[in-house]
């Protein structure tokens, strides 16, 4: 079966520049803020709307960093285990407004291992989150502050997101997959 693209390049800066607009006015500037990437594309969309930021902010960028959630997850039993990647939190979350960061939200199971891992690193002040897609079918009382795309799918349809810095482009296609993909985060196994 062939992929259908939905997001293209410009497509995907333009919604990154978007997002961080509206992260600056809900946060009142960059100041205090920490953006943390989920692994693996979340991390380089974060660095992204990092850099956007500070565009915007005339050069002052907040903290960008990765958060691993592999040991966190609710469904390692399920599923291979995954090489954890490394957590990265460039400053103390104590007091800040963390920014999560990452390419499609599902289930909700993803983010929900994000708020646990967090828990473990400090108090912030504000969680948001941020992503790409939005592709629905939530199992967890879970929303995004900040969405590139919304994009209603089927439970059988698989979303894949590559960014340049992991898959040599920038794209979000839609296919129909072969098995129920309902239990994996983004489509990912």
């Amino acid at each position: 079966m062939t992929a259908r693209t939905v997001l293209q390049q410009a497509d995907i800066a333009r919604a990154l520049t978007r997002i961080a607009h509206e992260i600056l006015e809900s946060n009142r500037g960059s100041g205090d803020l920490v953006l943390l990437g989920i692994p693996t594309r979340g991390v380089a969309l974060a660095q992204r709307i990092g850099s956007t930021i500070a565009r915007i902010e005339d050069g002052t960028a907040p903290p960008v960093g990765s958060l691993d959630v592999t040991m966190y997850r609710d469904d390692l039993a399920k599923h291979p285990t995954r090489t954890p990647a490394p957590t990265s939190v460039p400053v103390s979350i104590d007091g800040k407004t963390v920014v999560l960061v990452d390419d499609v939200l599902f289930s909700g199971r993803t983010i929900r291992a994000a708020l646990d891992a967090l828990s473990d690193l400090g108090r912030a002040k504000a969680v948001r989150l941020a992503v790409l897609v939005d592709r629905g079918h939530r199992e967890f009382p879970i929303r995004a502050d900040f969405v590139g795309k919304n994009l209603p799918s089927s439970t059988r349809e698989r979303i894949n997101v590559r960014v340049s810095e992991v898959d040599d482009e920038d794209a979000v296609t839609i296919d129909g997959g072969d098995h129920d993909t309902s239990t994996a985060e983004g489509g990912e196994a």
